[in-house]
């Protein structure tokens, strides 16, 4: 098996999904299940209809590092949620 639980894939050409399940049916052919975010649900494909999901090795764009430098230093800080709160007045 090429695949296992967790690897984010492509199928139909350009949808992104992860493997939640794979199995082979007959004792010949390799079955993936995939959630495909594009449809909100789990789809069969067979294994030779998968490729993995490389895109992940880029470097990331303008736009995609500001977000992922937005998740290490969020616009809100805990001091602010401390203020924020301490002037309810509750």
């Amino acid at each position: 098996m090429k695949f296992c639980f967790g690897d984010m894939v492509v199928v139909e050409g350009n949808l992104i999904g992860v493997i939640v399940k794979s199995w082979i049916r007959n004792n010949k052919e390799i079955v993936y299940e995939v959630y495909v975010r594009s449809y909100n649900e789990i789809k069969e494909y067979k294994e030779d209809d998968i490729q993995r999901y490389m895109v992940r090795h880029k470097e990331l764009s303008e736009e995609e590092l500001e977000y992922q430098e937005e998740t290490y230093n969020p616009f809100i800080t805990e001091k602010d949620i401390k203020e924020f709160f301490g002037n309810l007045n509750l």
